[in-house]
């Protein structure tokens, strides 16, 4: 068996604004493994000041070369030392299902489970995300996402005036009730900061804006405020009026019994799955299995990555919830990149397909 390691730069068509940032270019490293007749591919891609494993570029791969030289000389995963490094561990045990896959596509798509999306008799329900830019930036890319069609919006707030952000809500609801269109909204924590004096102002000011969002019949909002506040999230969890979906919280929790404890404390409606970012696919059944015995809901995302990963990402939700889930995923990404790597996926309407020979 051999793994070679590439690392590579993807460019964004326009400057992608997120929670950490306005990102221009993305930093990827793909993992290939050969056995001298059939090959895998899997890609890393660790996001910034966000990933438990966003080492500097240099250490990231020494550190990636040294797990991709175990696995040559074993032939095994190593799960627990890779639990740490959950874009490594996703990268790698995607070269390696890739490995072993029996067919592929006539653009070379890994086909990694067996399931209707990988042979094309049913998409995946997507939602369509408005990103971070200004008031009109943003009410542009909204009616963009309605006229194509999507039927679940989701919205990243937190960037710009709380007004504005739901004027925008307050458009689409004018227009549209929850039957028709299903809003989501993603505070990356921009609701109130760690706690100061008093204890609760940070939690009063997050409650005054769940009251007011609230107004709109969202589906959900994601993490209100700022991960590493169980106690506080708790008490949101509790006394919200949206159902809350925890998205960082959830990052740099790799050992199956805290996550148990951490969703047993907070007890939140929803959990928001990146492979790149909550342990491979391996931590996110994990996860996912932990939710369900708690009656916590949960869906998947891509994290910015090439079609390499979101590919991987997207047959491993087909596989996770089968055939006839209704709730929109998060696998959007596709098409961000000039220089993205040519897979079989496309999007029709609000649906990821992968297209069959």
């Amino acid at each position: 068996m051999k793994i070679t390691v590439e690392k590579r730069v993807l460019h964004f068509k326009q400057p992608a604004g997120t929670s950490r940032g306005v990102y221009t270019e993305r930093h990827i490293w793909l993992v290939t493994i050969s056995d001298g007749s059939a090959v895998g591919i899997g890609e890393c891609a660790p996001l910034p000041d966000l990933s438990c494993d966003a080492l500097p570029p240099t250490l990231y791969n020494n550190v990636l070369r040294r797990f991709c030289d175990e696995v040559e000389q074993t032939g095994i995963i190593p799960y627990d030392e890779l639990r740490p490094y959950p874009s490594m561990l996703f990268g790698i045990e995607t070269a390696m299902l890739s490995l072993h896959s029996s067919r592929l596509s006539t653009l070379n798509t890994p086909l990694l489970f067996d399931t209707m999306f990988t042979r094309g008799e049913e998409g995946i329900p997507i939602n369509g995300l408005v990103w971070m830019g200004s008031y009109e930036e943003m009410a542009q890319r909204m009616e963009e996402k309605l006229r194509q069609g999507f039927r679940c919006i989701k919205l990243k707030i937190g960037a710009i005036d709380f007004d504005q952000e739901i004027e925008l809500l307050r458009r689409i609801r004018e227009r549209y009730g929850p039957r028709e269109i299903e809003l989501r909204v993603d505070a990356n924590g921009a609701f109130g900061s760690l706690p100061t004096s008093p204890e609760r102002e940070g939690i009063s000011d997050a409650l005054y804006k769940l009251e007011l969002l609230s107004q709109y019949a969202l589906h959900s909002i994601e993490q209100p405020i700022k991960a590493g506040q169980w106690a506080n999230m708790a008490e949101l969890c509790r006394e919200s009026p949206l159902p809350i979906a925890l998205d960082e919280e959830l990052i740099g929790i790799n050992d199956p019994e805290q996550k148990r404890q951490m969703l047993n404390i907070i007890r939140p409606a929803y959990i928001v799955l990146k492979p790149s970012l909550h342990g491979g696919m391996t931590g996110c059944r994990e996860w996912i299995d932990i939710a369900n015995d708690m009656g916590i809901g949960s869906w998947i995302t891509s994290a910015l990555e090439s079609n390499v990963g979101l590919n991987a990402i997207a047959q491993f939700c087909a596989d996770v919830y089968g055939p006839n889930t209704t709730m929109p995923q998060g696998l959007g990404t596709g098409q961000l990149f000039t220089d993205n790597i040519p897979m079989s996926l496309e999007i029709r309407g609000d649906k990821l397909w992968m297209t069959c020979p």
